[in-house]
């Protein structure tokens, strides 16, 4: 894979497409109401940013992610060693646990071997880590609008990339990377992948964009906020001026119907710009 995230940019024309959902989602995470918007002309990579590319960037800039300078990062229970020592979890979300020496290098801790990584999505980035490669790449974190225009591939409000069944192929064809088995105890990975999976895994949508549901949230350019206006298409829209969350979009490898099904691209989450988990990228725009 070419080591310049710039070099898989897709060119989209822009225009009109029908963004959110009002039918199967969480009433706090603002899907809803269904609007028109419309967007410029913009580029977006067809992968997710990954550790290779995350290194290069590091040794160019000798920038410090925010879990290196905390020493710790969440990572999920599930892919600690059995013997890991006990450290502290998240209270009602007890499946992540703070991990010193978690970070871009050793996604689930110190004892990683950082090449296995190299073309999976890097994780443990804040918004600011983000941010700071997007500006060294030449490029910048996409809006909401957009993610979601990209994700959905052409398609006009389908569940999914692909339409809107999870398996149109049978049982025995997965299209993304999501928990498979009981949540969060037992992680069958008969998709293919216990945790991330490589950036340019599975078939890609429409646009020729991979990953966009599942494998990791993505960080967007955004703030969070569930007040979408109403009317008239909306050019260019862009979150509210102020928040305390910015905007992720199309879940992660830990998504699962019976606890969360935001793999959709309708589906968002806010999440503070300076955490960092093992579930967590980005990809970029310009």
């Amino acid at each position: 894979m070419n080591a310049d995230p710039l070099a898989r940019m897709v060119d989209l024309p822009g225009g009109a497409f029908r963004m959110g959902n009002e039918n199967g989602g969480y009433p706090s995470d603002g899907e809803d109401p269904v609007r028109e918007v419309r967007v410029s002309p913009f580029a977006i990579s067809a992968t997710t940013v990954t550790t290779a590319e995350f290194a290069a960037f590091v040794e160019a800039t000798g920038h410090v992610t925010t879990s290196e300078r905390a020493g710790w990062s969440f990572v999920f229970a599930g892919h600690l060693p059995d013997d890991f020592e006990p450290t502290r979890g998240v209270v009602g979300a007890e499946w992540w646990r703070q991990v010193f020496g978690a970070d871009w290098r050793h996604p689930n801790g110190p004892q990683d071997d950082p090449v296995n990584w190299s073309n999976h999505p890097v994780v443990h980035v804040s918004w600011f880590d983000a941010e700071a490669f997007a500006g060294w790449a030449g490029g910048r974190l996409p809006t909401e609008a957009e993610w979601e225009h990209a994700a959905r591939g052409g398609l006009d409000q389908k569940r999914l990339p692909w339409g809107d069944e999870t398996q149109p192929d049978g049982p025995d064809r997965h299209r993304f990377n999501i928990f498979t088995g009981t949540f969060p105890a037992e992680d069958s990975a008969d998709d293919g992948w216990a945790g991330t999976c490589p950036v340019d895994a599975f078939e890609p949508n429409g646009f020729g964009l991979y990953n966009c549901s599942g494998n990791v949230w993505e960080w967007t350019a955004d703030w969070f906020g569930t007040d979408h206006g109403a009317g008239t298409p909306v050019q260019d829209p862009v979150g509210p001026p102020l928040g305390v969350d910015r905007v992720v979009k199309g879940g992660s490898y830990l998504c699962h119907d019976s606890y969360c099904h935001r793999y959709r691209p309708a589906a968002r989450s806010g999440t503070t710009p300076d955490s960092t988990t093992d579930h967590q990228g980005f990809r970029l725009a310009q």
